[in-house]
């Protein structure tokens, strides 16, 4: 069903990926799915060479979404706190409090959630177990369902593409912090450079098609939506639509192009109040041939981004063996360390979709 509302969004069944066991994939990953139903909150939870679980919570749909929105809501810098950590604990309780025990004694590192409904829109990284957020105690990712690449990110051929936007542009706010944000990363990464007037739908094409970038990072502003028309990212003067992304990444594979390993959307958002926008981002991430996508779920400060994007690829650099979904939750925790940025706010938004490893 996920992957048919995939193929919904582009218009036919473009998809071409393949189921794969998690056992023979990653060992240390446990696969939750919940699944809200007109009365209950089911929860189906998968960990490598053990049956299947399942548990579940008596709620009404509106009931279970009433609080799921409450909670992205609260995620806002102005919401009270102790409001926030009671919705959060509330949704730990529903989806993690019941699989507490067996995942420990399994030796999880990771979890990897198969969102439904709004739980789409939420970052699981913000749920709260009386104590200590879940991103302290696990890596987290997300996944249209269990459609994976084997390989992890090679670290010793890491080069990027950094393209992105600082000044106002199409009636969109300038971004500032671009520029530091796209210096640390050639600091980190051998990397081609598109910023500004550079960054043209033409000079993009040509820079993808020209070189095989396992790293492709955009900051810039743009937008996931279940509409496809209203799913774009912005250049310079014109914007990358995601049928524009359609075409070249086809153009990339026709010339034997490698497949993008790490896709980096820094300054996007899913569109307000569209429960189904993630499927722009999980289209992105899955439908052209990029293995994992980290994007936001809102637009952040330009300040504590590029912190989190600087300590994002030096984890990643620095650490070898280093999953995609390791690295970004140190790059949250350390963010999170920061007194001026401690808030959800900051560092929840960013999610990692697609390949974790």
């Amino acid at each position: 069903m996920q992957l048919a509302e995939l193929d919904n969004f582009f218009g036919d069944a473009c998809l071409k990926t393949q189921p794969v066991q998690i056992d023979n994939i990653d060992t240390k990953a446990a696969v939750i799915y919940p699944i809200i139903l007109s009365d209950r909150l089911e929860v189906i939870l998968s960990i490598p060479h053990q049956p299947l679980r399942h548990y579940t919570t008596q709620l009404s749909r509106e009931k279970v979404e009433a609080t799921l929105k409450q909670l992205y809501s609260s995620l806002s810098p102005g919401y009270p706190n102790d409001e926030r950590l009671r919705f959060s604990d509330q949704v730990y309780n529903w989806l993690i409090k019941p699989a507490e025990t067996v995942l420990s004694g399994s030796d999880i590192k990771t979890l990897v959630f198969i969102p439904d409904g709004f739980f789409r829109n939420l970052p699981m990284a913000v749920l709260y177990d009386g104590k200590q957020y879940l991103i302290a105690k696990y890596n987290v990712a997300l996944s249209p369902g269990l459609q994976l690449f084997a390989q992890g990110l090679k670290q010793e051929k890491l080069s990027g593409l950094a393209a992105g936007l600082t000044e106002a542009r199409q009636g969109f706010k300038p971004l500032p912090g671009v520029a530091e944000a796209v210096a640390e990363i050639k600091q980190e990464i051998t990397s081609k450079v598109l910023l500004n007037g550079e960054f043209t739908n033409e000079s993009f094409k040509k820079a993808i098609e020209s070189q095989p970038f396992p790293v492709v990072h955009l900051a810039t502003h743009g937008q996931f939506s279940s509409n496809p028309d209203e799913t774009f990212l912005l250049t310079w003067s014109a914007r990358i639509s995601i049928k524009d992304f359609d075409l070249l990444f086809q153009n990339r594979n026709l010339v034997g192009g490698e497949p993008i390993e790490l896709l980096v959307m820094s300054a996007c958002q899913t569109a307000t109040g569209d429960n189904r926008a993630t499927l722009g981002l999980a289209g992105f991430a899955l439908g052209y041939g990029a293995r994992s996508t980290v994007a936001s779920l809102w637009s952040v400060s330009d300040e504590s981004t590029a912190n989190l994007m600087s300590e994002f690829y030096q984890q990643l650099i620095a650490n070898k063996g280093v999953s995609k979904a390791e690295a970004l939750r140190q790059a949250q925790l350390n963010v999170l360390q920061n007194p001026q940025f401690k808030h959800p706010y900051f560092w929840a938004a960013f999610v990692l979709v697609g390949n974790w490893l």
